[in-house]
């Protein structure tokens, strides 16, 4: 069985309207949240990028969901020490429902102190750091760490939920999913690949939570939800490890007049047909996904909840992906 979840975009939406959002969902059917953790969009068209930790906090006092960042950064940006003491608060507030998505992140987002971007094998070394230093301080005891890349002095975190914070590693190439397996209480992904589902479960994974996630663009018409698509996510479309290393939004914006509208059409779910959402959605419960998350990309939520509840989730149904019934 697949559990469906939507994905709140902190690049698109500001704090208030990302909180009604959530509400709309729960309303609409879905059964979990996932939330972006940006200081800069992927582009000024997006045009936003609230602190998620304060967003997290509200969406605790108006939804019953899970809630997971997707995901966080806790290597460079934020100290990990820091991001345990803010992953343990949203613990409290959401009890049994927090679960703190992890991954080695953007340049994007991890330049604005003015470190240099490592290379990926770095990246995956200070995040497995990171995660160990997190999961000494969710014990509550204090913590004196000196390690390749991060100091603790005399840390303790006195505000800790009853149990400890699960923690999912978010995984893209082979390397990060073996370390998600080993380091990780679950696996994140945004690509339907089996072989990555398997490289996690064959280094430890085995019978943990795999989360996945993608967009569509539902609007009257296949051409206009293309058109909202390639204005506000043409940068989903750029090859390679350009997502990771590109610094500013200014350099997004540059690489994504590559991408054409039939790029992003040929990507992304566009218009009022269910059946390609129910496929995408297809594609993750057969790659091994336990919980999918949509994010529909453009202005027009309340149209997609509508068409969510009395399109996609009956169809889902009737194809063998039991969903929450909606309403």
């Amino acid at each position: 069985m697949v559990s469906m979840g939507y994905f709140l975009s902190s690049e698109e939406f500001g704090p208030r309207e990302l909180v009604r959002q959530a509400e709309r969902a729960q309303q609409a059917g879905f059964e979990r949240l996932w939330i972006s953790d940006h200081y800069h969009p992927w582009n000024d068209e997006q045009g936003q990028s609230p602190f998620v930790w304060s967003v997290i906090g509200a969406l605790s006092q108006v939804t019953d969901l899970p809630v997971a960042t997707a995901v966080t950064c806790p290597t460079m940006r934020m100290h990990p020490a820091v991001v345990a003491q803010a992953a343990a608060t949203a613990a409290v507030q959401l009890p049994g429902r927090f679960v703190l998505g992890v991954g080695s992140g953007e340049a994007l987002n991890e330049h604005i102190l003015g470190d240099a971007w490592p290379a990926t094998d770095v990246r995956l070394a200070m995040l497995e750091e990171a995660v160990e230093i997190i999961r000494a301080l969710h014990r509550g005891d204090e913590v004196n760490h000196h390690g390749e890349h991060y100091t603790v002095q005399n840390a303790r975190i006195y505000t800790v939920p009853d149990e400890p914070v699960p923690i999912y590693v978010s995984g893209f190439g082979p390397k990060a999913a073996r370390l998600a397996g080993r380091i990780g209480d679950g696996f994140v992904s945004v690509q339907p690949d089996a072989d990555m589902v398997s490289a996690f479960r064959d280094a430890g994974g085995a019978g943990l939570p795999v989360q996945g996630g993608f967009k569509v663009c539902y609007a009257p018409t296949a051409e206009e939800a293309a058109r909202t698509a390639h204005r506000l996510w043409p940068n989903e479309q750029l090859p390679g490890e350009l997502a990771q290393v590109l610094p500013t939004p200014r350099h997004f914006e540059q690489a994504s007049t590559l991408v054409t509208p039939e790029m992003v059409a040929d990507a992304v779910p566009c218009g009022p047909d269910p059946q390609p959402v129910v496929d995408r959605i297809r594609a993750f419960a057969d790659a091994g996904f336990d919980h999918v998350h949509i994010q529909q990309i453009g202005p027009d939520q309340d149209g997609f909840f509508e068409f969510w509840a009395g399109e996609v989730a009956p169809r889902l149904a009737d194809a063998g992906l039991p969903v929450a019934a909606g309403g």
